[in-house]
């Protein structure tokens, strides 16, 4: 299989999947406990209908939305996901030259493997921090500037990782930042030469935002979960993400908000948007999915603040049909992710591109030319037992 093989969301899962070691790939495809909300993510979008029009006249269509004041080509963006390094060798250098290509707007975290200055020089896209709250406040404060005078426009605070899930496929597989090698992941990384070989004889795996501040994940191997149990604050408040919104005083965003109460809350702390999201399906199992949660969060505060859907998004469809609920925009990070490991920037490319695609081929087939034209007349929800 090649990338020219790639034509959808599970193309590229098993390019990823063939060019990955084990305990890498499964840390991009696993989730939390028995990952029921992984799957019903996506399986959201399968119990709703699109009701086309036709006649419509549809040579010319826009695809363009903007959120959270920023200008976006087409209605679908990288959510920030951290380590990139770990699947391709360009890490999120790939990633910022393919949003940038497509003119999306890309979100790096802070636990990337590229520096929000580096990724600010490739990109001249819109761009969002992801902003872990740890314990250590001078690492937040240094964060924050950091992210200020690299000119990223949005900054969102992660808000549903006070704990970590219990990722099992990362236990069975011993899976570490960075990885190491133990026996049962040793013939896993001896099986993938190529993806070995880039790892240890590029520049070194890092994460640049925490140098100075953090060993564990850089020069100390954890898994992920213990990360976030151990070097999040899981103090955190409202009154701790407001006095964020504040210093950082732009476009502001908390990512994983489910309820309405939060969402309610959201707002009234001055945020400018909130990403409706269970985190992949990867920290609270049983939770719902963003597509079924996405009505009441729009409903109650869809005139306030610019409110997306982020989760499950596998194909074009997905994307109109959470826009015709009232989301802004969409985001996910597995639908890039795998691309990334699968080809790195090229992959990357290949996936947007076969998103803008499909938006462009499914609006055309809806009977619309913009994207304010759908609502949810052109739906139809199935019952369900």
């Amino acid at each position: 299989m090649k990338l020219s093989d790639c034509h959808n969301f599970q193309d590229f899962r098993k390019l990823a999947k063939k060019r990955l070691p084990g305990p890498i790939f499964n840390y991009i495809d696993g989730a939390a406990d028995d990952e029921v909300t992984y799957r019903r993510n996506t399986e959201a979008y399968e119990s709703c209908d699109l009701v086309p029009n036709v006649l419509a006249g549809v040579e010319n269509v826009d695809m363009s939305v903007e959120v959270m004041g920023q200008k976006l080509d087409m209605p679908i963006y990288c959510a920030p996901t951290a380590l990139q390094r770990l699947f391709h060798h360009d890490g999120e250098r790939a990633v910022a030259r393919a949003a940038t290509k497509y003119g999306t707007m890309f979100g790096v975290s802070s636990l990337a493997t590229v520096t929000v200055e580096e990724i600010a020089q490739i990109a001249n896209t819109p761009k969002m921090f992801q902003f872990y709250f740890h314990k250590d406040r001078g690492l937040n404060d240094a964060l924050l500037e950091r992210a200020r005078e690299a000119n990223f426009e949005v900054m969102a605070l992660t808000v549903d990782t006070i704990t970590g899930g219990n990722r099992e496929r990362d236990l069975r597989t011993g899976f570490t930042s960075p990885p190491k090698l133990t026996l049962g992941s040793l013939m896993s990384f001896a099986m993938h030469p190529m993806w070995a070989w880039n790892f240890y004889t590029k520049p070194k795996f890092d994460m640049p935002h925490l140098s100075g501040y953090v060993s564990e994940g850089t020069n100390v191997a954890v898994s992920v979960g213990n990360y976030f149990s151990t070097m999040l604050d899981q103090s955190m408040n409202w009154k701790d993400a407001e006095e964020l919104c504040a210093k950082w005083n732009g476009q502001f965003a908390l990512k994983g908000i489910m309820s309405v109460e939060d969402a309610k809350r959201a707002v009234d702390i001055g945020c400018t948007g909130i990403m409706v999201s269970n985190h992949g399906g990867r920290q609270l199992d049983g939770s719902r999915s963003p597509f079924d949660q996405l009505a009441e969060s729009v409903d109650a505060v869809g005139d306030k603040i610019d409110v997306i859907c982020e989760g499950g998004i596998q194909r074009g469809t997905h994307v109109l049909k959470a826009l015709s609920v009232g989301a802004k925009a969409c985001s996910g990070g597995r639908l890039y992710l795998y691309a990334l490991a699968a080809a790195g920037q090229p992959g990357v490319e290949r996936a947007l591109g076969n998103l803008r695609t499909e938006i462009e081929r499914d609006m055309k087939l809806m009977g619309i030319t913009n994207l304010d034209q759908l609502s949810r007349e052109n739906l139809r929800f199935r019952e369900t037992a």
